[in-house]
């Protein structure tokens, strides 16, 4: 992976999930993540309406303030193809906003982001799921999200169940579910349609210790076989198992970067020093 801190200027583009684009603007065949000057800013309502007829009659009479708070500030940075990246830093450093950027699930307010491959976010495990559905219907309904035909995910439907390991349930309203099932099908579906990319956002903290071991052997099969792996973790020791490099992340701006193990010692001694 090579961080390029450049603050040359560029347009404002709008990312999408699971796209393939422009890999004419890639400099390198082998970058597919390409962040340029990326900022992020939030309106942080002062107000504190208890309702939206509140809210938009204190619009009318102009009382509606907001507080700027900028969750990224100029992130530049490029991932290489099959790298295993890991975004470390304390709650509210911007690990979650950069990958949901990254994803398309936020538009940066300033920068550009260009993105060589599909990309299968790990960001809310349980996301795109109806709960009234059972996981048989929610296997195909998620599958289409991601584009996926029906034919696609009919071959892969026995591999998915079975590794989430809910065979006797597969028929069972989500609802129904507990946390854990959910977070196993959830990661299950995401890491079976082959997709260049992965990001990953504290997908380990969840299930048992079996489930966890299984989800480490998936992601190190998948590094294997070529796959980018961006990862979020409060766990060092699991930054280190799966990660070759790091970025720290604090109040939005990157502090360092390096090898997975240099840069989680570096923030674990910044955490003993507070």
């Amino acid at each position: 992976m090579m961080i390029d801190i450049s603050r040359e200027a560029v347009e404002i583009v709008n990312p999408v999930i699971n796209r393939s684009l422009r890999t004419d603007d890639l400099d390198d065949e082998e970058i597919c993540i390409d962040v340029r000057n990326v900022s992020v800013l939030f309106n942080l309502s002062k107000n504190r309406e208890d309702g939206l007829k509140e809210y938009f009659i204190n619009r009318i009479k102009g009382k509606v303030g907001y507080d700027e708070f900028w969750a990224l500030r100029n992130i530049s940075l490029q991932v290489h193809k099959g790298d295993a990246l890991a975004f470390i830093g304390r709650n509210g450093s911007g690990k979650s906003t950069l990958l949901k950027t990254i994803a398309g699930i936020i538009k940066p307010t300033r920068g550009s982001i260009t993105v060589n491959g599909t990309i299968a976010p790990l960001i809310e495990i349980s996301g795109g799921f109806d709960r009234s559905l059972s996981a048989r219907e929610n296997i195909f309904l998620v599958g289409a999200m991601h584009g996926h035909t029906k034919k696609y995910m009919k071959k892969r439907f026995d591999e998915i169940v079975e590794f989430a390991e809910i065979q006797r349930f597969v028929d069972v309203p989500m609802k129904n579910y507990s946390s854990g099932m959910v977070a196993r099908l959830g990661f299950a579906l995401a890491t079976c349609v082959n997709a260049d990319i992965i990001i990953a956002d504290e997908v380990l903290s969840v299930g048992d210790a079996k489930f966890r071991m299984k989800c480490e052997e998936r992601i190190q099969q998948m590094l294997k076989a070529g796959t980018t792996i961006l990862y979020v973790s409060h766990s060092a020791a699991q930054v280190k198992k799966i990660c070759r490099t790091a970025v720290w992340l604090d109040k939005g701006q990157i502090i360092d970067t390096g090898t997975a193990a240099e840069i989680s010692d570096k923030y674990m001694q910044s955490l003993k020093k507070e």
